[in-house]
């Protein structure tokens, strides 16, 4: 029992630590060895004591690079919002909670699917009871989720004889936006254009006069407007236009039909987000209909980034597993642009089917267009 112990003991041991020679570090065990034989057979004294001095520095060497490694704590910082081939900016801080001795000679390395990926992360020296902080930029070519499993900690200290590493487990699960791109001034233009002819007015909360009418019970007296009153003779009360909400939907279908190459709908869904964006800014309560999953209208950031949440995650499905209720959706879209809301589809590919539902939409924009 007492062996098993021992022997899980040095199995965790080394699945943490790992050490590895340098170049200075094997020409220094090799000349070690050479004196260690010499020693042996010429029996100097000497050559002994030289051998005993060696051998002490390598494992001092072990000993302090240990305790350089020893009590770190990291906490990684990433930004909340990171978007496909847009760089951002991730931080590494640092913490030696050692209470006297410092570490130093330290690199840090982020591992990412069993790889060490160098960051560039590289501190000298840091006292006892300090911390530092270094960022570094990360740049992903692709939507969707990413995983950092951890990092990984070297040191050369003492001697530069040997590399000892450390790997702390520091999970950090990322959702990386798809890729925001500039829409073409044409497309701008049409939406524009589509965005004014759909935009209706409407009686309520405001800033802009809708109607003037004569007073009625119930009504709030802070709404009389006194010089028409003065000049009728009669009470009449100021009637305000709401804010102009204007709304959109934007449908992204995700049924694949055989024979098309996944570029087609990575496009689709970088334009569709690329929407979904400029809508954000033009001030539209913005719908997302992807595939069968949809996003209700809403305004803001939070909103915004919820869209593009979805449109992280979402993924092709063949077109024989669509769903039916993806289609209904789509044939649903005729009654709201009748109502006045403006109805955008972003087609990944020519789909008979897909353009027969979406009949009735204001518009249908294919993403091999808009390259």
């Amino acid at each position: 029992m007492r062996f098993e112990r021992i022997r899980e003991f040095f199995r965790r041991f080394y699945r943490y630590r790992s050490l590895r020679l340098t170049p200075e570090g094997t020409r220094f065990l090799l000349l070690t060895l050479a004196v260690g034989m010499a020693a042996l057979n010429t029996g100097n004294n000497l050559l002994y004591l030289l051998l005993a001095m060696m051998l002490s520095l390598i494992v001092m060497s072990g000993i302090l690079s240990e305790q350089c490694l020893r009590h770190l704590v990291i906490r990684r910082v990433i930004p909340d919002n990171m978007f496909a081939n847009r760089p951002a900016t991730v931080t590494l801080a640092v913490a030696n909670r050692q209470p006297r001795l410092p570490s130093f000679s330290l690199r840090v390395l982020d591992i990412v699917e069993g790889k060490a990926v160098d960051r560039g992360i590289h501190i000298l020296h840091l006292p006892a009871g300090a911390s530092v902080s270094q960022s570094y930029p990360v740049l992903f070519t692709r939507r969707g989720r990413h995983r950092i499993d951890g990092v990984k900690i070297q040191t050369r200290f003492p001697f530069g004889l040997f590399i000892k590493s450390a790997n702390l487990f520091l999970i950090s699960d990322l959702v990386v936006y798809p890729e925001l791109r500039p829409l073409p001034e044409s497309l701008v233009h049409d939406l524009a254009v589509l965005g004014y002819d759909q935009a209706l007015s409407k009686r309520g909360p405001g800033i802009g006069l809708y109607n003037l009418r004569e007073y009625q019970h119930g009504d709030d007296s802070r709404t009389i407007h006194w010089k028409t009153t003065a000049r009728q003779s009669r009470l009449i009360v100021r009637e305000t236009e709401t804010e102009d909400l204007r709304q959109v939907t934007l449908a992204l279908p995700t049924a694949v039909p055989g024979g098309h190459a996944p570029e087609g709908f990575e496009r689709a869904v970088s334009l569709t987000a690329s929407l979904a964006a400029h809508f954000h800014q033009q001030g539209f309560a913005v719908r997302l209909l992807v595939g069968a999953q949809g996003v209700p209208h809403g305004v803001g950031e939070p909103h915004l980034y919820r869209m593009l949440h979805v449109l992280a995650l979402c993924e092709p499905v063949p077109a024989w597993q669509s769903d039916a209720a993806a289609l209904d959706g789509l044939r649903a879209l005729g009654d709201r642009t009748a109502r006045g809301e403006l109805t955008i589809v972003v087609m990944s590919w020519q789909d008979p089917a897909v353009e027969a539902a979406c009949r009735g939409a204001s518009r249908l924009v294919p993403a091999w267009e808009t390259r």
